[in-house]
């Protein structure tokens, strides 16, 4: 006789993540290898003792390395995948019916928090001390990536170097790589006076100031 599937949904169901993820998936080998102990450690003051609990610090780093293991570069994406995918959401200890994280958690932790103390290099470290500890990296061999990314900078809309920063300082908003370049101009003051002066860029970009060494050779593409 032909059997047919009929959907009919149960009062309780008998379901444990676990059972469902085998026991050779790539996540269940990193799952144990991993420890996100540090994470609150380093970002405790950067959080209110009162108020509304945040959402935990390491299912977003979860999240993003889930991410970044099988090629998901979108966020919004990434929810999603987190949202449909058993092996996902056991990583990232998220049960059948807990909530995956909007996808602008991440931008506001990435652009707040996550860069005022510096996670992604710590998490960076702290993976590589890892992998040091159990032999797989030995030191010995240095890798470097010398990839050439398009930047957000119009050669048309350059700014002169000499006048630039008063330029940027004057504007009403500026955006985070500007701001970032101004501090770090403030930073190269010379702090003696026998001390040469930095020295200037004959142009500036205004919104992406650090671009500007790559378009004496290359305009069109600026790094």
């Amino acid at each position: 006789m032909m059997g047919r599937q009929v959907a009919q949904g149960s009062l309780f169901y008998g379901f444990r993540l676990d059972d469902h993820v085998p026991g050779d998936h790539l996540l269940r080998r990193i799952d144990g290898l991993l420890d996100f102990g540090f994470v609150c450690e380093a970002l405790a003051d950067s959080y209110s003792a009162v108020g509304r609990p945040s959402i935990d610090l390491e299912l977003m780093l979860r999240m993003l390395l889930v991410g970044y293991l099988f090629g998901i570069r979108s966020e919004r994406r990434l929810c999603k995948e987190v949202h449909l995918n058993l092996a996902y959401r056991w990583f990232c200890r998220l049960d059948l019916g807990d909530a995956v994280p909007d996808h602008s958690t991440f931008s506001k932790n990435r652009h707040g928090r996550f860069r005022a103390c510096d996670m992604y290099r710590l998490l960076f470290e702290k993976v590589v001390a890892r992998c040091a500890a159990v032999g797989l990296v030995a030191g010995r061999e240095l890798a470097v990536d010398g990839s050439t990314i398009m930047a957000d900078a119009s050669w048309e809309k350059k700014l002169p170097g000499a006048t630039a920063a008063d330029e940027l300082r004057a504007r009403d908003t500026v955006s985070r790589p500007v701001a970032e370049y101004l501090a770090a101009l403030d930073a190269a003051l010379p702090v003696a006076a026998d001390e040469r002066e930095p020295m200037e860029p004959k142009h500036i970009s205004p919104t992406d100031p650090p671009s500007i060494w790559a378009w004496s050779s290359r305009p069109q593409a600026a790094a």
